[in-house]
C-alpha cells in the first residue's frame, strides 16, 4: 500500500496535464515513501482522458478514475478520497495554482503529528480585484456564521491523515464542502502559508456562477443563521408595517391632503413586504432542496472507467 496518495480532479485540462505530471514526479521522487497519483477525470470533453490513459501506461503509479459525466469539483475530490489507499492523502488542483512543490512542507507538518494540514493563501497572483474582494469577504462571512471554525483563505489544497479520510468517506451527505467537512471532523490541524500562482494554461474552470454556488453551499451546509435571518427580517417587516399603519392614521387625521396617504406608500409597502417574503422563501428553498437531494439517496457519482486500482474499497458514495 502506498504511503502517499495525491488526488487531482481534472476537467478539460489537456494543456496542463503534461506539466502537472512533470512537476509532481519531480516532487514525489524525493519523498520518503511510495506514492500513487489518483487523477479524477470529471467528465472532460477534451483530450484529458486520453492523456491520463497514456500516463497510466507509462507510469504504474498513475491511477485514474473517469466519471460518467461532469459531477463537479467537490464530487470529483470525494471520488478520489473513496479510492485513496495512502496513509496520507494530498488534494490539489490540476491548474497548478496549487504548487506541487509545497507538498513536502505539508508532509513535514504531518510527521509532526498534525492530521489536517491545509495550505493557506497569502496572495492571489494575477487575479482581478473583484475575485480577490469577493473571496476575502466570503471567507470572513463564513467564519462568522459557520458552526465550525473554518480557516480563512484556505481552499481544497491540503493533506489529510488516513483517519480523517476514513471519517470523510463515512459521511453520507451529498452537497459536500470539503474544506468545511475536514474542519468539522476535528483532529489536530495547522496551516502552511503560500502565494497562489496564476493558472498555468487554459481557461478558468471555476466561473463566478460556480464559485457563487460553492459559497452558498458552504454557508447553508455549516450554518443555520440564514434561517434565523429570515425570521429577523419577518419581525422587522412586521414592525415597519405596524409603524406605517400608525403613520397613515396620523397623516389621514392631521394632513388629509398629504400624498403620503395615497397609493405611493401602499405600493412601497407591498413591494417591501413582497421582497422580504421572496427572500425568506429563497432561503427556505436552499435548505429544502438539500433535504430533497438527501432523501433521494442516489450515488454521488457514476464511473465509466477505472484503471490502476487492484482492490478498491467499497463505499456507499459511488456507483
Amino acid at each position: 500500500m502506498p504511503t502517499y496518495s495525491l488526488i487531482v480532479p481534472i476537467y478539460n485540462e489537456e494543456e496542463t496535464i503534461p506539466e502537472l505530471y512533470r512537476r509532481l514526479v519531480a516532487v514525489v521522487d524525493e519523498l520518503d515513501g511510495e506514492v500513487e497519483f489518483i487523477l479524477v477525470n470529471d467528465g472532460s470533453r477534451d483530450r484529458s482522458l486520453m492523456l491520463l490513459r497514456d500516463l497510466h501506461e507509462k507510469d504504474s503509479r498513475v491511477c485514474y478514475l473517469s466519471l460518467a459525466r461532469n459531477f463537479g469539483h467537490q464530487v470529483a475530490v470525494t471520488a478520489g478520497l473513496n479510492f485513496a489507499r495512502g496513509k496520507a492523502v494530498v488534494i490539489l488542483d490540476a491548474d497548478l495554482q496549487d504548487p506541487p512543490e509545497l507538498i513536502p512542507q505539508l508532509i513535514e507538518k504531518w510527521h509532526q503529528g498534525y492530521s489536517v494540514v491545509y495550505a493557506q493563501r497569502t496572495q492571489r497572483r494575477q487575479e482581478n480585484w473583484f475575485k480577490r474582494a469577493t473571496a476575502f469577504a466570503f471567507y470572513r462571512l463564513l467564519k462568522q456564521l459557520a458552526d465550525v471554525d473554518i480557516p480563512l483563505d484556505s481552499g481544497d489544497f491540503c493533506l489529510l491523515d488516513r483517519q480523517v479520510v476514513d471519517v470523510l468517506n463515512a459521511m453520507p451527505e451529498r452537497n459536500r464542502y470539503i474544506r468545511g467537512l475536514r474542519s468539522w471532523a476535528g483532529f489536530p490541524q495547522t496551516a502552511v502559508l503560500f502565494d497562489r500562482d496564476p493558472r498555468f494554461a487554459g481557461s478558468v474552470k471555476y466561473t463566478f456562477r460556480k464559485s457563487l454556488g460553492l459559497a452558498i453551499n458552504g454557508l447553508v451546509s455549516f450554518s443555520t443563521v440564514p434561517l434565523r435571518l429570515s425570521t429577523y427580517l419577518g419581525l422587522f417587516s412586521a414592525a415597519i408595517a405596524l409603524l406605517m399603519a400608525f403613520l397613515v392614521i396620523y397623516w389621514r387625521i392631521f394632513f388629509p391632503l398629504s400624498p403620503l396617504t395615497g397609493y405611493a406608500i401602499i405600493a412601497s409597502s407591498v413591494f417591501f413586504l413582497g421582497a422580504v417574503q421572496l427572500f425568506s422563501i429563497g432561503i427556505l428553498g436552499e435548505y429544502i432542496g438539500r433535504i430533497y437531494d438527501e432523501v433521494k439517496n442516489r450515488p454521488l457519482y457514476t464511473l465509466s472507467e477505472v484503471a490502476g486500482f487492484t482492490s478498491p474499497q467499497p463505499t456507499r458514495n459511488r456507483s
